[in-house]
């Protein structure tokens, strides 16, 4: 069965333009709607807290140690639970390990406390080690997971 098919076409010379939008009613816009917000200067942020100076120090200090047998630092790795630093610039590290039996588990204390005590402006460093909540690998940041292959 061989039918033929047609297309019909239509020749066009001219098409008419559309409608163009009319606003009636100008609106007077405000100009200083931003003026507060802009005004602003930030927030200074102490050396102690979340963002400051030290804080930010002891959590870099924090990174460059390794879990043994996992290889990622121990911030990424979600054990490191409390970073704490008083005015007087003393830290508290609230930390637990993945395991009670952890091979590092008599070591890795202290070697966070030596680190985090070297930090310049870090008068003393204390850490304790927690075991509730336990650790799972839910806490991991998406860093440590992309690095073990679990995302």
């Amino acid at each position: 069965m061989n039918e033929e098919r047609k297309i019909e076409t239509e020749e066009v010379t001219e098409v008419a333009s559309p409608p163009r939008a009319r606003v009636s009613e100008t609106l007077e816009r405000k100009r200083d709607y931003l003026e507060g917000f802009l005004a602003q200067q930030p927030k200074e942020t102490a050396p102690v807290e979340p963002g400051g100076d030290l804080y930010e120090a002891v959590i870099e200090a924090l990174k460059e140690i390794y879990d043994p047998e996992i290889p990622v630092n121990i911030y990424d790795l979600g054990l490191i639970y409390k970073v704490e630093i008083s005015p007087e610039n003393h830290a508290k590290v609230e930390m637990t390990l993945t395991t009670p039996h952890c091979p590092v588990a008599e070591s890795m204390p202290g070697e966070v406390e030596l680190r985090v005590g070297a930090v310049p402006g870090i008068g003393h460093a204390e850490v304790e080690l927690v075991w509730d909540p336990p650790w799972d690998p839910q806490k991991m940041s998406d860093e440590a997971k992309l690095e073990l292959g679990m995302l």
